[in-house]
C-alpha cells in the first residue's frame, strides 16, 4: 500500500495543535493588553484644559470645597465645570493680570463660555449618575483616583465595565464610615478635610487618598460594618447588577 502520508506529518500535526492554542491566545492577551493601555484609556494621561487648572492648588493648598466648582455633583447626574463666574468670584480680585487667565477675562468680557476639555467620560449607552454616588458616600477618589494631588487633571480609572461590576456586585466591600455624626455624602468629602488638616490616615483611608481602587480588608468587624452601611443608606444589591441600572 503507497503510504499516504511522509514521516514528518506527524511533526506538523503536533505543531498545528500547539499553535491552534497557543495563536488564539496571543491574539487575546496581547489584544487585551493594548486596548486596556493608557494610550486607549487615557488613564493617567494629563488632558491640556484652555486654562491650567490645578486642584492640588485649589483644592488642597487654597482648601476651596470640590462643591463650589462642581456645583451639582450632589443633586444631579452630571458633577458640573466651574462656569466663568464661579472662577470670576476669586480671580476678579486676585492674580487679575496673569497671562494664564487671558482665556478666563477673555470669556468674562465676551460672555463665551470656556470650553473645558472633559477628562472623564463614559460611552454614551451608558448612564452614571454622580449624585447617586455622592449620596450613598461613595469617595470621589474611588472614580476619579488621587484628583487632590493633580497639578493637571488625568483620568484615574478605566470606566471599564468589568471596573464597576466590581463594587456592584459586592457593595459592601467598598463601604466605609469616615465620620458617624455626618451623612453618607457629607462624609465623602471627610477624606480632604483629614488631608488638609495633616490629620493621621488609617490604612484604607491613605489608599483611597493615593487613588487605589481597594476593597476595605474583608474581615469580620468590616464586612459586617459593610452590610450595615448597605442597610442604612439603603443600597439594594440585588438592583446594582440590572443592566437597566447603566444602560438605559
Amino acid at each position: 500500500m503507497v503510504q499516504l502520508f511522509k514521516p514528518n506529518a506527524n511533526t506538523y500535526a503536533k505543531v498545528s495543535l500547539i499553535m491552534g492554542a497557543v495563536i488564539p491566545f496571543c491574539v487575546f492577551y496581547f489584544g487585551s493588553t493594548i486596548t486596556r493601555a493608557p494610550y486607549n484609556t487615557g488613564v493617567g494621561i494629563p488632558r491640556d484644559q484652555p486654562i491650567p487648572f490645578s486642584h492640588r492648588h485649589h483644592a488642597m493648598e487654597l482648601g476651596i470645597d470640590c462643591r463650589f466648582c462642581h456645583t451639582s455633583v450632589e443633586t444631579s447626574a452630571v458633577a458640573g465645570l466651574p462656569t466663568t463666574e464661579v472662577c470670576m468670584t476669586c480671580h476678579s480680585q486676585i492674580w487679575t493680570n496673569s497671562p494664564l487667565l487671558e482665556p478666563l477675562r477673555k470669556s468674562w468680557e465676551t460672555g463665551t463660555p470656556i470650553e473645558w476639555v472633559k477628562v472623564n467620560r463614559v460611552p454614551d449607552f451608558v448612564y452614571f449618575d454622580h449624585s447617586i454616588h455622592i449620596n450613598r458616600g461613595i469617595n470621589c477618589n474611588t472614580c476619579h483616583g488621587p484628583i487632590q494631588q493633580m497639578t493637571i487633571t488625568e483620568k484615574g480609572q478605566t470606566f471599564h465595565m468589568s471596573w464597576c461590576l466590581e463594587c456592584h456586585r459586592d457593595p459592601a466591600d467598598f463601604m466605609y464610615e469616615w465620620n458617624a455624626d455626618e451623612s453618607p455624602r457629607q462624609q465623602v468629602f471627610e477624606l480632604y478635610k483629614k488631608l488638609m488638616a495633616g490629620e493621621k490616615l488609617t490604612g484604607y483611608e491613605y489608599e483611597i487618598a493615593e487613588g487605589h481602587f481597594k476593597k476595605i480588608p474583608k474581615d469580620k468587624a468590616h464586612q459586617e460594618l459593610g452590610e450595615s452601611l448597605m442597610e442604612t443608606r439603603q443600597i439594594n444589591k440585588s438592583q446594582l447588577t440590572d443592566c437597566y441600572v447603566c444602560h438605559r
